[in-house]
C-alpha cells in the first residue's frame, strides 16, 4: 500500500455531520467541523480528522458518545474545559478511548484536535450548547 500525503491546509472546513448529525451547527452556523485527513475504512482501517470545536459566545458544547473503536485525540489548540469554562486539558495533550468506553466532553473554547478511530468514529449519543456555569469564587 501507498503513503497517503494530505495538506491539511488546503483542505475546507466541513460540517461534522458525519458523526454528529444534524447538532454539528447551532442556530444556523457550524460548531463542529471536520477535515478528513486519510479514511481507509472501506479497506478494513479507520479514520484520522482534524475536527474543529467552535461554541458560541458564552457557551460550551457538552458531547457524549460511546467509542465503536479505539479513538485517540490529540489536542492541537485549545482543549476541554470543566463547567465552569476552565481549561482541563491545554493543547498537547492525548486521551485514548477504548472502543465500548463511554465517554464526554465540554469544549468553552475554540479547539481543534486530531482525531484518529481504528474502526468507525463514535457513536454520539448527545450534543448540547449549555451556558458555563459560573465557578464557586467567580464574582
Amino acid at each position: 500500500m501507498a503513503t497517503t500525503r494530505t495538506d491539511p491546509d488546503a483542505m475546507p472546513w466541513a460540517p461534522a455531520t458525519e458523526i454528529f448529525g444534524a447538532a454539528a451547527r447551532h442556530d444556523g452556523k457550524p460548531i463542529l467541523e471536520l477535515k478528513t485527513l486519510s479514511d481507509r475504512r472501506g479497506e478494513g482501517g479507520g479514520v484520522a480528522y482534524l475536527l474543529k470545536a467552535t461554541p458560541p459566545a458564552g457557551k460550551l458544547i457538552k458531547i457524549v458518545a460511546v467509542a465503536r473503536s479505539d479513538e485517540h485525540v490529540f489536542a492541537l489548540s485549545g482543549g476541554r474545559s470543566n463547567k465552569s469554562g476552565k481549561p482541563v486539558a491545554a493543547p498537547g495533550g492525548y486521551a485514548l478511548n477504548p472502543e465500548g468506553q463511554p465517554h464526554s466532553a465540554m469544549i468553552a473554547d475554540e479547539s481543534v484536535s486530531l482525531v484518529v478511530y481504528a474502526g468507525e468514529p463514535d457513536a454520539v449519543k448527545s450534543v448540547e450548547i449549555v451556558d458555563i456555569e459560573a465557578s464557586p469564587g467567580d464574582p
